[in-house]
């Protein structure tokens, strides 16, 4: 193990009678960026806080670059987090807030005003170190929260839902900029988020938890195309989850949808019941009947500019797509036929 590297070793947490991590057991590569994503409760904030050292395992090992830091409070873990607050001191200055961790560990004040000076150029925050956090937008507070975190030069860097205060568009903005810190650097961060848009944006690996377990972990490009599970498909970007039964499985997949017998270039499927998952942007809409098609009617049709979204009632159930905009669009009532590729098809377990 490296420095920058995080273990579990069969760690779980309870809080009396509540389980609140079941047996986990990961690893963190040094220099990645590992995002916990997951529903409210599922257990992703206390792993964050259990890497942190602000809650206590009830069983297992944590390590840090190798060293066992089960027992070791925060203060002594090489460890720094960005909080969903901030939490900022109001009447300290932007750069004495960046150097407060700095003099806590007695750093010399000339050199903690100057690395608050460097690290608040590191997140564009040059010329603002006089200002008062009350002066700064909620962008910038954010920037000066992950300021004031790496300039204590931690073996990890820890961010819990460090973007919800914030809007839609500045929420894109300085995920980006936190991605790009964290490479320049070459920080390892584990993130905690339950935006999977924002999880699949900045992360090296994504581990999905849910009922206080990993239900899936990869990369964002495995858990969107492979999903092992009907909750990660749903979970993971938008999916389309209908029903189909496995009739045969070797090379190929054989599964039979409504009247239609489908060969899909899938293996190791087991027979019987299960979900096939489409993407709403692998869907085709067309007013004429094709090979594989549905009859489907518009329930609801939704134009965003550069998209347009329509809810489809069809004999498989409701089905969701996304089609480009056209000069003529299908309105509600239209009755259409909806299409896919047999090469889109992924399916799980019912």
């Amino acid at each position: 193990m490296t420095k920058g590297s995080v273990r579990f070793d069969n760690v779980t947490k309870r809080f009396g009678a509540v389980v609140a991590l079941k047996p986990l057991s990961l690893d963190i590569a040094p220099g990645t960026l590992v995002t916990l994503l997951g529903p409210s409760g599922c257990g992703k904030t206390t792993t964050l806080r259990l890497i942190a050292g602000l809650e206590a395992p009830t069983d297992g090992r944590i390590l840090i670059g190798g060293e066992d830091v089960t027992h070791l409070s925060a203060t002594y873990r090489a460890v720094s987090m960005v909080f969903q607050s901030y939490a900022l001191f109001p009447h300290m200055t932007v750069a004495e807030n960046v150097a407060y961790g700095l003099t806590v560990k007695r750093v010399p004040r000339a050199e903690a005003r100057e690395r608050a000076e460097t690290g608040l150029e590191m997140v564009g925050l040059k010329g603002f170190g006089e200002r008062l956090p009350s002066e700064l937008s909620g962008g910038q507070q954010q920037r000066v929260a992950v300021a004031r975190a790496i300039v204590l030069e931690p073996e990890v860097l820890l961010l819990d839902e460090p973007l919800s205060n914030l809007d839609a568009k500045l929420r894109r903005q300085v995920r980006e900029e936190i991605r790009q810190i964290q490479q320049t650097l070459g920080l390892t961060a584990v993130y905690v988020t339950h935006d999977q848009e924002e999880a699949m944006a900045v992360s090296d690996r994504i581990i999905v938890m849910k009922n206080a377990e990993i239900a899936q972990e990869g990369t964002p490009g495995d858990l969107y195309d492979r999903p092992n599970s009907a909750f990660i498909a749903d979970f993971i970007g938008d999916a389309n989850l209908i029903d189909v039964e496995v009739t045969a499985s070797g090379k190929e997949t054989e599964i039979e949808l409504l009247d239609h017998r489908l060969r899909v270039p899938l293996s190791g499927v087991s027979s019987g019941p299960a979900k096939m998952v489409l993407r709403p942007h692998q869907l085709r809409l067309s007013r004429e009947p094709g090979p594989v098609t549905l009859p489907a009617e518009v329930g609801y049709a939704a134009y965003l500019g550069n998209s347009v979204q329509y809810t489809l009632n069809t004999p498989a159930g409701q089905v969701f797509a996304i089609m480009p905009p056209t000069a003529n669009p299908f309105r509600q009532g239209d009755n259409l036929h909806l299409g896919f590729d047999k090469e889109d098809i992924r399916l799980v377990p019912a």
